[in-house]
């Protein structure tokens, strides 16, 4: 009968550069929510929240639109997020003396625990992986992957494509 062939070891395929690489990062993106799930049930907060947790811990008094800047996400993405901590007694927000339509952020005496928390964490397995490579390695796979998320982002406003001209 007419058996179709694929490769032996499923799993060491390669499916060109491009692809690979795609596999690659899906497959983070996959464990990276998976272990978010997990840190929700075990630590009480998933892996956004974590960080913007972890944000707000390290620059008290930071507002919303300041927390999104620094993790380079959309202000209504961190808005949920913060809303999220917020139901969970992590994180409060006060009024600013000085403008009174803006809010400033703050990690309550619970999100301070939680946050100082790093067993079962995506941080505490992203900090024992980058040890074990050298400075250059980190600094390329980061000019890499940011590089690529540029390439993904929407352009906004006017500006021109950040794609390189084709050669040829």
């Amino acid at each position: 009968m007419g058996r179709t062939t694929g490769p032996v070891h499923a799993r060491e395929a390669s499916l060109g550069e491009a692809l690979d690489f795609m596999k690659l990062l899906w497959r983070l993106d996959h464990a990276l929510q998976t272990t978010s799930r997990r840190m929700a049930e075990s630590v009480g907060v998933t892996g956004p929240q974590r960080l913007a947790l972890r944000v707000v811990g390290r620059f008290p008094g930071i507002t919303p639109g300041e927390t999104a800047a620094v993790l380079r996400l959309h202000p209504s993405t961190v808005t949920v997020i913060v809303k999220g901590l917020e139901r969970a007694g992590l994180v409060e927000r006060s009024e600013d003396p000085s403008d009174r339509r803006r809010t400033r952020l703050h990690a309550t005496a619970a999100g301070r625990k939680v946050s100082s928390a790093t067993r079962g964490t995506v941080e505490e397995a992203v900090r024992r992986t980058l040890a074990r490579f050298p400075a250059g390695d980190l600094e390329t796979a980061a000019g890499v992957l940011s590089a690529l998320s540029a390439e993904l982002e929407p352009p906004t406003g006017g500006r021109a494509s950040r794609r390189a001209p084709r050669r040829g």
